[in-house]
């Protein structure tokens, strides 16, 4: 049986069809898996998004499942580990990034409620249905995703730009940029 996906879905890839089938664009309100999907986004820098989904279970293992608690604790000795485990992008600043953006993380928890609740409050809860009849012509960044990089940046965030905070606006449902065409389109509104 054919099913319509999003143009940008290499079909013969069974990491990114699911990834679009299950994950991509659909709501997500849980601040460890928030933390986690943001920090992958902040891996992605210069990178393909497919060569960090295919860490992502070395990023779990070596950050203890994203856990804010445990890693904002993390020392030099962590970032050293975490280099020389398998699995992860070798890259001191963005291991680093992933340390620091989980400090900051902490502190919008206390100010907030919750990740949840700061990144939702964004788009007024609601994921944003944008029409979009060719994957090609999806804008990279919009006024929200300026907004949310400018307050970030302001709390010493690293790796971050708005392409950087759309793509996870994309990914964890805020926004729903599926095809009009695709299964998925419109199913979390």
């Amino acid at each position: 049986m054919f099913v319509s996906r999003c143009g940008w879905v290499k079909l013969n890839n069974p990491v990114y069809v699911a990834y679009h089938d299950e994950e991509w664009g659909k709501p997500l309100h849980d601040d460890r898996a928030l933390f986690e999907l943001f920090s992958l986004e902040t891996q992605s820098a210069g990178l393909s998004w497919l060569t960090v989904l295919k860490k992502r279970e070395g990023y779990r293992k070596a950050f203890e499942g994203f856990d804010l608690s445990k890693v904002t604790l993390y020392t030099e000795a962590d970032i050293d580990r975490i280099l020389e485990s398998e699995g992860v992008i070798k890259s001191r600043p963005k291991i680093e990034a992933i340390i620091s953006n989980a400090k900051g993380f902490v502190e919008i928890q206390k100010e907030f409620g919750s990740l949840d609740n700061y990144f939702w409050s964004k788009v007024g809860g609601k994921t944003i249905v944008n029409n979009v009849t060719d994957y090609k012509n999806v804008a990279s960044i919009s006024e929200i995703s300026d907004d949310i990089t400018k307050q970030l940046k302001k709390r010493n965030f690293k790796f971050i730009g708005s392409t950087t905070i759309y793509a996870f606006m994309q990914a964890c449902g805020m926004v729903d940029d599926h095809e009009n065409s695709c299964f998925c389109k419109g199913v979390n509104k």
